[in-house]
């Protein structure tokens, strides 16, 4: 039961919460409502396989460098806790199982299955050569709507509007508050040699662009809204979730990181959440 514990702390299970209502909300807009219950099902499946392969590779493959951050430096791979090979067999069965289930979902899903899962591994490399990983692991996140969509449908027909605002508010409210989280080590980066926008601006302009992208996620949340003929439900929690970015961005200060674990776990996941529920039952009650 332990090593089972220590394997979830690995990869963060619980933070399956910020990808998968996005998702969520993917597979509603392009079923106009709740989707059957077992593409629902492997919809579910696809997202917390991708994010646990994902999670346990960028683990995997920044072992030392954690091993060198004090801040990281407890981790279960650097401290011992959990053996290399354990981990490199935990990236290839979730590999595996998001495959699998997408090809459970359609024939389109399924072979798209192979570069999403190359984008969602490759993120964890960007830092190493380019500033921009922060853009890259938005990216990754944005593809969740996206397959939704594709899981549900089966291809890319019908109007996209709506759900190509909803990827766009998914990669810039992922970029936004990975910059936020970044900033803890820009000092650190810079001595190691790795990119990121705190180490190469400065935690000032970090978050200041943090800032910046998190107006545009309002903006293209609003644009969801707008083209799915969405009403009030989702208005008030689209105002919510504003709300929510709000909060985090007075939680942080260019002199004052003491509250980041507050900033991006707990009120980032709270944003998913709120924007699902308003979605779900604006279409359910509402009819848009």
């Amino acid at each position: 039961m332990k090593r089972t514990l220590d394997y979830l702390r690995l990869v963060k299970f619980s933070h399956s919460i910020f990808a998968l209502p996005f998702a969520l909300q993917g597979a509603w807009l392009a079923a106009g409502g709740m989707p059957a219950f077992d593409v629902l099902l492997w919809i579910v499946v696809c997202a917390v396989a991708a994010r646990t392969a994902a999670m346990a590779f960028n683990r995997l493959v920044d072992r030392e460098i954690d091993a060198r951050n004090p801040r990281t430096s407890a981790r279960e791979l650097p401290a011992g806790v959990l053996p290399v090979r354990g981990a490199t067999g935990l990236v290839l069965a979730s590999s595996a199982a998001f495959c699998l289930a997408a090809f459970q979902l359609n024939p389109l899903a399924g072979w798209l299955s192979f570069p999403v899962l190359a984008l969602v591994l490759g993120y964890s490399l960007v830092k190493r050569f380019s500033f921009l990983a922060h853009a890259a692991l938005g990216l990754a996140l944005a593809l969740a709507p996206l397959g939704a969509w594709v899981a549900v449908r089966g291809n890319i027909d019908g109007s996209l509007s709506a759900i190509l605002a909803l990827a766009l508010a998914v990669c810039c409210w992922v970029g936004g508050f990975d910059l936020i989280y970044a900033c803890q080590d820009a000092e650190f980066d810079r001595a190691e040699g790795l990119h990121s926008v705190p180490a190469r601006f400065g935690v000032r302009n970090a978050l200041r662009i943090s800032s910046v992208l998190h107006v545009v996620t309002v903006t293209a949340l609003a644009l969801v809204g707008w083209s799915a003929g969405l009403g009030w439900i989702y208005g008030i929690a689209l105002v919510g979730a504003a709300g929510l970015l709000i909060w985090e961005h007075r939680l942080v200060r260019p002199d004052d990181l003491s509250r980041v674990n507050m900033a991006f776990f707990t009120i980032n996941g709270w944003v998913g959440v709120a924007l699902f529920l308003g979605l779900a039952l604006d279409m359910q009650l509402l009819g848009g």
